[in-house]
């Protein structure tokens, strides 16, 4: 479709919801209430993300079900999949109201049917490596013949699009999600819904909720193993993971860098903190080999993650090279494990990807 074709889509999409009026403003319709924050076409299928700030009405699944039946009726849109964001989030209904003093106990882990492990893997800070590992390790866990899917939590900065060089939208029936797959890997991103390069411009909550469809409204089963790559740091996106899904353990990934394993303890001590085993440390960018030379030089230090594994008493999984050729395949889209099976880097990755299955008795 091209850009003239997108455009006039909207547009015949923006009339059709202008029938449907805020019940928070009823002078306005979803249009002009600013409810409507975005609108992605691709192809036959239609992405909206309503923002309801800091007002969600009761009536909100009433009106997510109009707006989807109301777009779906637009010539030549087959699917819509609506995304419901606010700032506030409704408590959950309880026998028993807490009392002024005892704050609401928080929601028990429930698990995704068929999905027998959900990893998170995860980093005290951003640059370390993170997210190409989490791909990597997703298709290394594929090719030893389990079934793996990778869940992109980063809503502020999603990548699993570039690594895995997907340009196309997922499918939406019945307010179900079909992963995209790609190299045998069940794949989801907020980047798969909306616009790569639109700043995500959310408080707290809204992104909680985000994170809650992605992992409820995909249908992600029957799996071995779902990889969630974590955003850096230890915030909403980290307490709403270990709230809402049992997990059954989490990696995590550093650099050598003083600065990066300052951090790295300080997600190590997150997942200690509410009982998340540790399946794991592994130590990414641990040397880097001279292409020209061959030459071996320890950029970032060398052995820091693996001191830290000691002290902690957590497993160390193993050390991966800061090498030209995996950033390369990542850029393109085809990550190192798909692009070079018999690379030593590859190897490093199966090797560690043996251990994680191990730990988890698979």
């Amino acid at each position: 479709m091209s850009k003239v074709d997108t455009v006039v889509q909207k547009e015949a999409i923006k009339a059709a919801l202008a029938d449907i009026i805020d019940s928070r403003s009823p002078d306005k319709n979803v249009i002009d209430s600013g409810l409507v924050s975005n609108i992605v076409i691709e192809g036959s299928i239609v992405g909206v993300i309503l923002d309801f700030k800091d007002d969600k009405p009761k009536n909100a699944e009433n009106l997510r079900s109009e707006i989807e039946s109301v777009i779906k009726g637009v010539q030549d849109i087959s699917a819509a999949n609506v995304i419901m964001t606010a700032t506030r989030i409704a408590p959950a209904k309880a026998s028993l109201k807490p009392t002024p003093n005892t704050p609401p106990a928080p929601p028990s882990p429930k698990a995704i049917p068929d999905v027998k492990h959900i990893i998170a893997v995860a980093s005290g800070k951003g640059g370390v490596g993170k997210s190409t590992t989490s791909v990597n390790l997703a298709l290394a866990l594929s090719k030893l013949g389990y079934s793996v899917g990778i869940m992109d939590a980063d809503i502020f900065g999603p990548s699993l699009p570039t690594l895995l060089g997907i340009s196309e939208r997922p499918k939406i029936k019945d307010r179900v999600i079909t992963p995209i797959e790609k190299f045998g890997v069940k794949a989801m991103s907020i980047g798969m819904i909306i616009d790569v390069d639109q700043p995500v411009v959310w408080r707290g909550p809204r992104v909680m909720g985000a994170t809650q469809q992605l992992l409820r409204d995909v249908n992600w089963a029957p799996l071995d193993i779902l990889i969630v790559d974590m955003p850096p740091g230890t915030g909403d996106v980290q307490i709403t993971m270990v709230q809402q899904v049992p997990l059954s353990g989490a990696v995590i990934i550093s650099t050598p860098q003083d600065l990066a394993l300052i951090d790295a303890r300080k997600g190590l001590a997150m997942f200690e903190k509410v009982g998340t085993p540790i399946l794991g440390i592994i130590e990414n960018m641990s040397t880097f080999f001279c292409p020209s030379c061959g030459a071996e030089s320890q950029i970032f230090g060398h052995g820091g993650a693996k001191e830290i594994a000691n002290k902690k008493d957590a497993p160390f999984l193993g050390a991966v090279s800061l090498h030209m050729d995996i950033r390369e395949t990542a850029d393109r889209g085809i990550p190192i494990v798909v692009n070079d099976p018999k690379s030593p880097l590859t190897k490093a990755y199966f090797i560690i990807a043996g251990k994680i299955a191990v730990s988890l008795k698979l």
